[in-house]
């Protein structure tokens, strides 16, 4: 479709500063867009970009908008502007509304006229689809599962009994919802499943990534509430709650009954113990390592930054050296007569 300079501007409040009757008809990089595209300028680093491209219009903040050799649309918030744009310009395809003779529907389940059922979906008994939402290719929704209006199961998802999706929630392929929680009592050197009892609630507006697998809750539900983002890979114990618009980047894992709050920002490759309370507004940095409780607001960090093989081992040496090292200055200290409480682990800076 092509959209006016113009209209871009009214729709998504933006300055202009070019033709108004300009049309464009797609997005772009900066680099390789040509005179039909929509670029942005994402970071200071590509003003070199900026000078050179060929867009017809660059989504940018005030601060650029001199430097830019073409119609510039001047946004406090270029990204979430570009976003919007290329949510105009690249709308989902239409789908249309029936069930694909190819799945298999229960005669209980409940499904709005207006939702597309595609190719070897599977709809269980008294499971609930509604209006308009999306049922990709070999996607399961098993008994008694809510799927409110305007979800999009992309493909191959399954939800598992009894789970519930809030409206407007974005589901990748391969996800898995509402699976067993890893529950397992010992008893004379065996295992006894514990039955997961519990399910999942998940709110409206979440994105969930591809393959990333959110267990049943075993008393109570694991609850992920509006707005949240989540990335590939991601595994969330069983009643893990996540608070509203917080965003976990790829292949973090968090254990059960862990409560995340609301807009964290948890980076990729994280690992949370379970039954922890990380408090609202907490930033975790990549390859963070949590063991306790973070009141928050704040930012935490953990894992050591990479670098040469050789000075690696070497810290690695010293590190399985601190017990003995402990051990000389204990002793130091106590001929000193400075000794401290064995127990005290020195000051939390944290």
């Amino acid at each position: 479709m092509a959209v006016s300079l113009g209209e871009l501007a009214v729709r998504f409040g933006c300055e202009l500063r070019g033709n108004p009757d300009t049309l464009v008809e797609r997005i772009g990089t900066l680099a390789n867009a040509d005179s039909h595209c929509v670029a942005y300028l994402s970071e200071s680093r590509n003003r070199r970009e900026l000078a050179a491209t060929r867009a017809a219009v660059v989504v940018l903040e005030p601060a650029a908008a001199d430097a830019c050799p073409t119609a510039s649309l001047i946004s406090k918030n270029p990204r979430a502007t570009f976003a919007r744009i290329t949510t105009l310009l690249h709308p989902r395809p239409d789908r249309p509304a029936g069930i694909h003779p190819s799945a298999i529907v229960s005669p209980t389940a409940l499904v709005d006229p207006s939702a597309h059922i595609g190719a070897l979906a599977v709809i269980a008994d008294r499971a609930v689809i509604g209006a308009r939402v999306h049922v990709g290719l070999r996607c399961v929704v098993e008994e008694d599962v809510v799927v409110e209006e305007d979800v999009n199961l992309v493909a191959s998802v399954t939800l598992c009994h009894g789970v519930k999706i809030g409206a407007r929630t974005i589901i990748q392929p391969g996800v898995v919802i509402g699976g067993d929680g890893f529950g397992f009592a010992p008893e004379q050197g065996k295992w006894v499943k514990v039955p997961q009892v519990g399910s999942v609630r998940i709110g409206c507006d979440v994105e969930i990534g591809a393959n990333t697998t959110i267990d049943r809750g075993a008393i109570e539900d694991t609850v992920v509430e509006e707005g949240v983002k989540l990335d590939n890979q991601i595994q969330l114990g069983h009643g893990v709650r996540v608070g509203a618009h917080t965003v976990i980047a790829g292949c973090t894992g968090i254990s059960g009954s862990t409560v995340i709050g609301k807009h964290c920002i948890i980076g990729g490759a994280c690992g949370i113990a379970g039954h922890l309370t990380i408090g609202d507004e907490v930033v975790i940095t990549g390859f963070g390592m949590v063991s306790r409780s973070l009141a928050g607001p704040g930012v935490y960090s953990s894992g050591l930054p990479i670098t040469e093989s050789k000075i690696w081992r070497r810290q690695v040496a010293r590190v399985r050296n601190l017990e003995s090292l402990f051990d000389r200055v204990k002793r130091l200290e106590g001929a000193a007569g400075t000794a401290q409480d064995e127990n005290d682990d020195g000051p939390d800076h944290t």
